[in-house]
């Protein structure tokens, strides 16, 4: 029907989504963790071209349901042009009852509330951000762009406009010397924004220049073993105290796939966790050979 620009990445939810690249790449391309767009170049796709797959799709796949706009910046997107796009999918897929991207905090942080309320309003349900981490010196290693601060204030205005937030955070980012603080500080971060879902990932390198440890810049970092990471789960969960949030650790890179609604899973979790490491041999583990990005 229609060739992507690859790599294309979309989150594990929008699995059965329809999607659709409204922008290319990604305007901050820095994260040290991140391999996803270092072979691209940011840019917006033309909208004639854009709307003649979305026509094209339509006739195809009438019924479609969700849509996830691609690449990593789709929220880079002027609102009054993200206007017309989510005006163009709502009226050639009737039956269309969501539509999701990424945000930045560079994003969220330039345009007004008020703009984002619109584009909410048309039909952007969901915002995918990725916070990483709540301890101001991993993020500035990391190259994230964002202080803590400044994505909790992000993270706030997205609500402000009406967006649920699925947030994710990195395990085994800080490396072990700075493990604990990595954790309890990310955790006091989604204490603040209190987003709809929280998903840890686990830290995976891949070859990339530089790499993880070259742009970390701590001769004393490595990565954290499994061990190491499920008791930094385990303080991760400990210390968020929001009520209503969705948490989740079942992506492929995780060791140990939990999921439960805090608080009232909370202790059901770290149950869970604390059975796991007292068991090394734990069905619950995911073989290092099955865990991927």
């Amino acid at each position: 029907m229609f060739e992507y620009d690859m790599p294309l990445y979309r989150p594990p939810s929008e699995a059965y989504s329809l999607i659709f690249q409204a922008t290319l790449g990604c305007t901050h391309n820095r994260c040290a963790f991140c391999v996803a767009y270092q072979s691209k170049r940011f840019r917006v796709r033309p909208e004639k071209e854009l709307f003649r797959e979305i026509d094209e799709a339509a006739r195809e796949m009438p019924d479609t349901r969700r849509v996830f706009l691609a690449d990593g910046d789709a929220m880079a997107l002027a609102p009054q042009r993200m206007l017309r796009i989510l005006g163009r999918l709502y009226d050639k897929f009737p039956d269309l009852e969501r539509v999701t991207s990424y945000a930045s905090p560079q994003n969220l942080l330039h345009h007004s509330v008020k703009d984002m309320q619109a584009v909410h309003k048309a039909g952007m349900s969901m915002l995918y951000f990725g916070l990483e981490s709540g301890d101001d010196e991993v993020l500035r290693r990391i190259d994230k762009g964002a202080t803590c601060d400044e994505m909790v204030e992000a993270c706030k205005r997205a609500h402000q406009a009406g967006f649920d937030l699925s947030i994710t955070v990195i395990l085994g980012a800080a490396g072990p010397k700075g493990s604990k603080r990595h954790a309890i500080a990310t955790a006091k971060a989604l204490n603040r924004i209190r987003p709809k879902y929280a998903s840890a990932l686990t830290l995976m390198t891949a070859p990339r220049t530089p790499s993880y440890e070259e742009a970390y810049g701590d001769p004393d970092w490595r990565m954290l073993d499994q061990v190491e990471i499920l008791k930094e789960c385990r303080v991760l969960i400990d210390n968020m105290q929001a009520d209503g949030i969705i948490f989740r650790s079942n992506h492929a890179s995780n060791y140990l796939a939990l999921k439960g609604d805090l608080q009232k899973d909370k202790l059901r979790l770290l149950e869970t966790i604390d059975k796991t490491l007292s068991d090394p041999d734990s069905p619950l583990l995911r073989p290092e050979y099955l865990r991927a990005l």
